[in-house]
């Protein structure tokens, strides 16, 4: 969580930052749960890191990233 904190710092760089957050064990610890119902979990955390800056998703679920990504571009296209 540190390093997702600490994502707009990162970016500054101007490199392309990747992230993957997928299933990790510190969703397990924060959720109480097993890996395959971390789902909500790697899709918070992956727009969370859009939004600080990630611009590569590493995942182990493609489909649901991708519509979560999908909704959270729309929805910023609408705020800007």
């Amino acid at each position: 969580l540190q390093l997702l904190r600490a994502l707009p710092q990162f970016a500054q760089a101007g490199l392309p930052l990747l992230v993957g957050f997928s299933r990790k064990s510190m969703i397990g610890k924060l959720l109480g749960r097993e890996p395959d119902q971390r789902l909500p979990g790697s899709l918070a955390l992956a727009v969370m890191a859009l939004e600080r800056g990630a611009a590569i998703i590493r995942t182990h679920d493609v489909a649901a990233t991708a519509d979560a990504v999908a909704i959270w571009r729309a929805t910023m296209d609408e705020v800007e």
